[in-house]
Parts: structure tokens; C-alpha cells; sequence
């Protein structure tokens, strides 16, 4: 049979109030009593309920985190660096993706409206902005990670410098002699390819190259649709020197698109993503990346919270840990002189 309370009362020769007290830190209690009790607990090996323990405290010690899906391959690592700053603080982590559209989203809704989790840690699934806007309005503790269009203000957010980074890639491409690349965009919707798309084209327009509309290519993150751009602007015609891809996935696709021509990576295309994701490191040849820094942005977003409950108020502005840059194999040469 399980240890109850009722268990260690008796042991102790103590009510059920006094144990819970000693549980919960709660009231003035004779130390010799309060350690009797800690002994016992020992002793018997009880566990108490976390319920029971978070409802007398008015805090459940679990941090609610919802994600689109854990099948993006960056997904692991925020998720990594907010488990390991919880962990530490023994909040325990409740999980939630959207695989399965609304009736994910309506699970989700149960666990907001039972109140199972003390604040929540966002990936923005596409379509549920408002409705975590409307949550936080009504007091829930939120905190975006990787925010996509959030307005300063609106929800404390946690992000890097997409801007900046996309210009440390056209810096890098100008500095090797590339004058004539290809964007593969993300969905336009997205905040991130915004700024990607800007920070990019600044530097390129200031270096007298501007990157002109037919030159950016409309993706969607996925090696299939990089593939497909890219080997569509190969087959139409279109000169480029260099390719910059939104995120490693259509980098990944693109560089395929270019092999498969008959065509060298870096010598007759260089080619850049951003991300930095594992697999990264390991395409042939080894992706040069904008280096998102994901865990760091995972920790972030869970110390935030987590200062959050001990009575610091969430930030107003967005919190932006910088992006740096990693240069591999697919910008590492540069190109052959032309002919005279």
C-alpha cells in the first residue's frame, strides 16, 4: 500500500495539519517537530502528490511549453536549454504540439482551463498568436521564443537578430566575389523572413548590387521546395553566383538542385543558410550558416518565466540574444578567375 499522510502523522505523533506544514513551509512550527517530521518522511519514504502540494502552495511547479510540432529539426535544441534551466529549478515541463490542428489546440485549452501549469513557453504554432495574446491579456505568464510578428509590448518575447545575421551572410558573399545571388525566402508571413529578406538586401544595395524582386525566390523552410526553386531558376536561365537560403532545411535543397546541374559548390555557387542546425555541419559540402543561438534562447525564455513567478514583472521589450556566423565548405573557395 502507498505511504499517506495519515502514515507519517502517525509516526510522528503529529496531526495531518503539522505534516502538511512541514510540506508546504507554511506556519511556525518547533523545529524539533518540524525535523521529527522530515525524518519520518524519510523514513517511510514518502512521496507526496505534486497536485496536492502546488494546489496548497497556489503553484503547480510545471511550466506549460507549446510547439507546432517536434519534428522541426531546431525544436530539440530550445527545448533542451528551457528543460535544463527547469530542471535545475525542480519545475517540472508539460508539453504541447499542434499535430493534430484544433483538437490539439482544444486538449491544450483543457490544461489552460484546469490551470495545470503556472506559465507557458511558446513556439508560436501558425494561426494561434491571438489566442495566446488573449491568454496572457487575462494573466497567464507567457513568453514567445522565436517570435514571428509580435508587436514590442504585446508578449515578452525571446529572439535573435535576424536582420543582423542575413547582413553578416551578404557581407560574407560580397566579400568572395559573389555579386549576383539568389534569396530562397520564407513564407512571407513570417516576421523572420521580413527581416532576413532586409538585412540581406541592405548590404547588397549598399554595395552597389541591389537584389532585384525576380531574384528572390518564395520558399517555405523545406528541402523540397528549395529543390524545386532553385531548379526551376536553373532551367529558366538565371545567372547567380551565390544562394541565400531562409534556413538550412531549403539550403539543404538548393545545394542538391545546383549538384545535380553538374554545377560545383562553392567554386561555381556559393551557398548560405541560416539556422546552424546538426545536420548543417554534415551536408556535402558543409553548410556555411547564419548560427542561431537556439538553446540559449530556450534558457532565456524559461529564466524569464521562472523570474517571473518569484515576483520580477516580465519585460516589455523583446530579449535578443545576437546571431553569429559559421563559415564551412559551401562558401569555402573562392571563385575561378574569368577567362581572359
Amino acid at each position: 500500500m502507498p505511504i499517506t499522510i495519515a502514515d507519517v502523522a502517525a509516526r510522528a505523533k503529529v496531526s495531518k495539519t503539522t505534516v502538511s506544514r512541514v510540506l508546504n513551509g507554511k506556519g511556525e512550527l518547533d523545529e524539533s517537530t518540524a525535523a521529527r517530521v522530515r525524518k519520518v518522511i524519510e523514513e517511510l519514504g514518502y512521496v507526496p502528490s505534486s497536485r496536492a502540494v502546488g494546489l496548497a502552495r497556489g503553484r503547480t511547479r510545471v511550466v506549460g511549453m507549446l510547439v507546432p510540432s517536434l519534428t522541426w529539426p531546431w525544436i530539440g535544441e530550445v527545448l533542451q536549454g528551457a528543460v535544463d534551466v527547469l530542471e535545475t529549478e525542480r519545475y517540472g515541463l508539460l508539453l504541447f504540439t499542434c499535430n493534430r490542428g484544433e483538437e490539439s489546440m482544444r486538449q491544450f485549452g483543457v490544461q489552460v482551463s484546469a490551470k495545470s501549469f503556472d506559465g507557458l513557453l511558446v513556439i508560436e504554432p501558425e494561426g494561434t498568436l491571438d489566442y495566446i495574446a488573449m491568454l496572457h491579456a487575462r494573466g497567464l505568464p507567457v513568453v514567445l521564443i522565436d517570435d514571428r510578428d509580435v508587436q514590442p509590448g504585446q508578449i515578452p518575447s525571446v529572439g535573435t537578430t535576424n536582420h543582423t545575421g542575413a547582413g553578416a551572410a551578404a557581407r560574407h558573399l560580397l566579400e568572395i566575389g559573389r555579386r549576383k545571388p539568389l534569396v530562397v525566402a520564407g513564407p512571407e508571413r513570417f516576421g523572420c523572413t521580413v527581416q532576413r529578406l532586409d538585412g540581406f538586401a541592405s548590404v547588397f544595395a549598399e554595395a552597389g548590387h541591389p537584389v532585384t524582386p525576380d531574384r528572390v525566390l518564395q520558399g517555405d523552410f523545406t528541402i523540397a521546395r528549395g529543390f524545386e526553386l532553385v531548379q526551376a531558376a536553373l532551367e529558366s536561365g538565371v545567372e547567380f553566383d551565390a544562394i541565400f537560403a531562409h534556413n538550412d532545411l531549403s539550403a539543404t535543397g538548393a545545394m542538391q538542385a545546383v549538384l545535380d546541374s553538374g554545377r560545383r559548390i562553392p567554386q561555381d555557387v556559393a551557398v548560405v543558410g541560416f539556422d546552424d542546425i546538426p545536420m548543417a555541419a554534415h551536408t556535402q559540402p558543409p553548410l556555411t550558416t547564419v548560427h542561431q543561438p537556439l538553446r540559449e534562447m530556450g534558457e532565456a525564455a524559461a529564466r524569464t518565466l521562472l523570474a517571473h513567478f518569484e515576483g520580477s514583472p516580465l519585460p516589455n521589450r523583446p530579449t535578443v540574444i545576437p546571431a553569429t556566423f559559421t563559415v564551412r565548405g559551401s562558401t569555402g573557395v573562392s571563385p575561378e578567375p574569368d577567362s581572359a
